[in-house]
């Protein structure tokens, strides 16, 4: 394919205008006095409490020794906590302190402001636009690793090893990031047994990200197993049901790429396709990014309150997203 070589050039001059404009060549970044490595080292460690060095060598695509070097600062400046793997002293789980976590909340609100400031300065009908051209460049520039990876699907439906590949998914990102045990995989793997059974009722669905036949990411609305809007049921008889996302969980070599907004555009059009009145899920205190993707799809927090369900004792919470009001066709 020949690609003419003013494009490439056009690209570039771009790029380097992003990279300057976003702070990255010196100076103020994200509203702080660090240096961009350490600014996404935070970032990343708020988003997977309890990830290793190594594998925030890979994300950061940085050596050893620089990963290490900033680490040490970000520990002795009071922003992150190492702490010692359970079942392997010698590797170091990463945490954000209550001085980081500050540190973290001011650089998202910093950075949203500066992306809702350039967005404010383009069409509505541009922002998409924005997104998706960023996707795709960004997946264009990431290195390949031999072959052409197989592409990323969103399956609807039940398919072969479902139960068990959601069930893993869970197992390995709860155990890492809250010590969760045997009690939550028991209790993942027999809902999601149960549910599996019932997905032929109406109001019942599951969609799965798979890749190459393996389960990536996933999320669910469960019809059935909330019941009924009881503020509903007093005033229209018996109330709409109320539906429950479940299971809602994405790889993280998945992440940034927009596919949880997939799975929860997915989820909730389905949602309110069915005339579901509410949407709940329960989730527990602590998980940042998810929370902020919630809210922004209408979530809000609704409890609060300790539960041990999942082996050991943490602060539940409940969101709920009321359906939205259809849009009125009568003119004035």
């Amino acid at each position: 394919m020949t690609i003419q070589p003013i494009l490439i050039d056009d690209i570039r001059a771009q790029s380097r205008k992003l990279v300057r404009t976003l702070g990255f060549m010196g100076g103020a970044f994200a509203g702080t006095d660090l240096p961009p490595s350490s600014v996404h080292a935070l970032i990343e460690v708020g988003q997977q409490p309890g990830i290793t060095a190594a594998a925030l060598c890979d994300l950061l695509r940085l050596d050893k020794s620089s990963v290490s070097r900033l680490l040490r600062k970000l520990v002795l400046s009071g922003d992150l906590r190492e702490t010692p793997d359970a079942a392997d002293q010698r590797v170091k789980r990463l945490t954000l302190t209550q001085k980081g976590s500050e540190r973290v909340a001011a650089i998202h609100a910093f950075a949203r402001s500066q992306v809702a400031g350039a967005l404010d300065r383009l069409q509505p009908e541009r922002h998409q636009t924005v997104l998706d051209g960023l996707q795709l460049y960004a997946q264009a520039l990431a290195p390949e690793t031999g072959a052409a990876a197989a592409p990323v699907e969103i399956v609807t439906g039940y398919h072969s090893g479902l139960i068990a590949g959601i069930t893993q998914m869970h197992i390995d990102y709860y155990a890492r990031t809250a010590g969760f045990g045997r009690a939550f995989e028991a209790v993942v793997a027999g809902g999601l047994a149960d549910f599996c059974n019932r997905l032929n009722h109406p109001g019942n669905q599951v969609w799965t990200v798979t890749r190459a036949g393996r389960i990536l990411g996933s999320i669910a609305i469960d019809g059935e197993d909330l019941g009924h809007d009881p503020d509903k049921s007093r005033t229209e008889g018996r109330g709409p049901s109320i539906a429950h996302l479940r299971w809602f969980i994405l790889d993280d070599s998945l992440r940034g790429a927009g596919l949880g907004r997939r799975l929860m555009a997915k989820a909730l059009a389905f949602v309110d396709a069915q005339g579901f009145a509410r949407t709940d899920l329960w989730t527990f205190d602590g998980l940042a990014a998810a929370r902020h993707l919630y809210e922004s799809h209408g979530f809000a927090l609704a409890e609060q309150r300790p539960g041990d369900q999942w082996g050991i004792e943490v602060l539940e919470q409940r969101f709920t997203r009321q359906r939205p009001e259809p849009l009125s066709t009568e003119r004035a």
